[in-house]
């Protein structure tokens, strides 16, 4: 196992050789639902490699079904039993759209930063502690015009703030945030407990670079909020006839999203031999996503997974060292 290295910090090179790649699929229909592959350590340790399909369930309907797994192997009851029903979330006959969803806006890229990814792309992992995320939320507070900040906001916050800063985008340029929110329980009634499929909701933030980058963090941190607010039974099945009638994909344009791990107990599944020395993913979907995953002492430190092209990650690299 010391031959996989540091997970914190994912090698797809290395860690990809874990989890069993379709030969030939070049969509979501040509891959399975899901695919394990197991991978046996000459120290008699073992790797569990998952490539699940996201079209069966998200982050939260995964963890509950590869923690239920485990118990099924040691012989327990389910703790979460799966809500199979998807047909709560059907789109309403006739849809009704009733926000502008600019998730999935298309932005002009005035700032050229599809030749700047021409350039070599470098993915490195930042390192959060607790007595760090405290000064972010010191700092986004400081100017007394939020009541309140969580450590997912000031860090998601500073993350689009530094990352616009590295790309050099121009002042002009819009650009855009997106992130999960987890709708379960903002469903009027409530999702069932279990419910197996995908419940969460796309949020965004939209502004100009220059107006991010000149105005102070509580301002980014400020935007985070509303988009968090915005998630609500209205806005969710909104979303969902959005998508029935235009079928179009979030645009990733100009945009950061942010994916968060910091909520999925997957370092607590146990198939009868414990708990995982590791666990988490092996690579960045997209150029344009930032990944979050919580480690440490009471998993209270994040670690943020990024890619960018090379002069980009050094801008970013220099920026994080001066907080």
């Amino acid at each position: 196992m010391e031959e996989i290295g540091d997970i914190t910090k994912p090698d797809p090179e290395t860690l990809g050789k874990l989890v069993y790649d379709i030969p030939g699929a070049k969509n979501i229909l040509e891959m399975p639902p899901m695919v394990a592959q197991v991978t046996k350590f000459k120290c008699g340790g073992f790797a569990l490699g998952l490539c699940m399909n996201h079209c069966m369930f998200d982050g939260i309907g995964a963890m509950e079904f590869v923690n239920s797994w485990g118990e099924t192997a040691r012989g327990l009851p389910l703790n979460v039993p799966p809500f199979l029903d998807k047909s709560i979330l059907k789109s309403r006959n006739p849809p009704k759209i009733d926000y502008l969803h600019r998730e999935f806006a298309e932005i002009e890229d005035k700032s050229g930063t599809v030749d700047l990814y021409k350039d070599e792309m470098l993915y490195k992992s930042f390192h959060f502690d607790p007595e760090l995320l405290g000064k972010l939320k010191l700092k986004a507070m400081e100017d007394k015009l939020l009541d309140k900040c969580t450590s997912f906001e000031a860090l998601s916050a500073y993350i689009w703030r530094a990352r616009t800063k590295a790309l050099r985008l121009l002042p002009d340029q819009q650009i855009k945030l997106l992130f999960a929110v987890d709708g379960r329980s903002r469903f009027n009634p409530p999702m069932p407990k279990g419910y197996f499929g995908n419940g969460i909701v796309l949020t965004n933030s939209i502004c100009q670079a220059g107006e991010l980058l000149d105005k102070p963090l509580s301002f980014a941190v400020g935007l985070i909020q509303d988009a968090i607010k915005m998630v609500t039974d209205s806005y969710m099945r909104s979303a969902i006839d959005y998508f029935e009638v235009t079928r179009a994909r979030p645009s990733l344009a100009s945009t950061l999203l942010i994916t968060t791990w910091s909520r999925l107990s997957f370092h607590t599944t146990d198939f009868g031999w414990g708990e995982p020395v590791l666990s988490g993913p092996v690579a960045l979907p997209e150029k344009e996503v930032t990944l979050f995953l919580s480690h440490g002492e009471k998993r209270r430190s994040i670690n943020v997974l990024l890619g960018l092209p090379a002069p980009a990650m050094k801008i970013f690299e220099e920026l994080n060292m001066q907080i």
